[in-house]
């Protein structure tokens, strides 16, 4: 038997892509996002929001500090969703066959405040969590070891009881080394694998 308590997912390139490279592609074009990319680090305005900074502030603020790549910029703000998006279907049926097998599934993401509302609306799966646990709320990320204990702390469930599935190497070893079981997702027919094997689904309720 399982000694699984509770499923933790991670969010962007687990439940929904995140693409943020196709958006700018269909845009303004491969090569002008390649420079894009290089010219204005757009990955620590995205940190910056996902450690709580206020979202139209921040992407506002980069555009002032970078006035010929204005109007890129703010396509980070008007597109965002496009940014975060298809869902992954069967990361989604999987969440919700653990939580008819009545097993607990947690979120911790890296998201931003107002954007993970936008993506809530978008994809209800994102409301049906047992807990949530968000970078720009908690004001930590992954993989900082503070947010994995804010988890614990919380649910009060030993870590060994944990297991973790995330897209990142950094964040799933950060889980690891904490003692929590990890799970490194690459495609959602691996994670129902893995949860079948785990005992927590049986091969028919983690189909797509």
């Amino acid at each position: 038997m399982t000694q699984i308590q509770a499923v933790v997912f991670d969010i962007g390139n687990v439940l929904i892509n995140w693409a943020p490279e196709r958006m700018f592609d269909r845009e303004i074009g491969r090569e002008r996002r390649e420079r894009l990319f290089q010219e204005v680090d757009l990955a620590e305005m995205n940190d910056r929001v996902d450690l709580g900074a206020d979202f139209d502030a921040a992407v506002e603020a980069k555009a002032a500090q970078h006035p010929n790549w204005r109007d890129e910029i703010i396509l980070w703000r008007d597109n965002w969703i496009e940014m975060a998006s298809p869902a992954i279907e069967h990361s989604a049926a999987l969440l919700q066959a653990l939580q008819r097998n009545g097993v607990p599934v947690f979120s911790l993401s890296n998201f931003g405040i107002r954007t993970f509302e936008i993506a809530r609306a978008r994809y209800p799966v994102l409301n049906s969590f047992d807990r949530q646990f968000i970078s720009g709320h908690l004001g930590m990320m992954k993989p900082d070891p503070a947010i994995y204990d804010a988890l614990e702390k919380a649910t009060e469930i030993p870590p060994s009881r944990l297991l973790f599935t995330d897209d990142r190497p950094d964040n799933i070893e950060a889980a690891r080394e904490r003692g929590w079981q990890v799970h490194l997702f690459e495609q959602p027919q691996s994670l129902a694998d893995r949860l079948v094997a785990e005992g927590l689904l049986t091969a028919m309720e983690a189909r797509p």
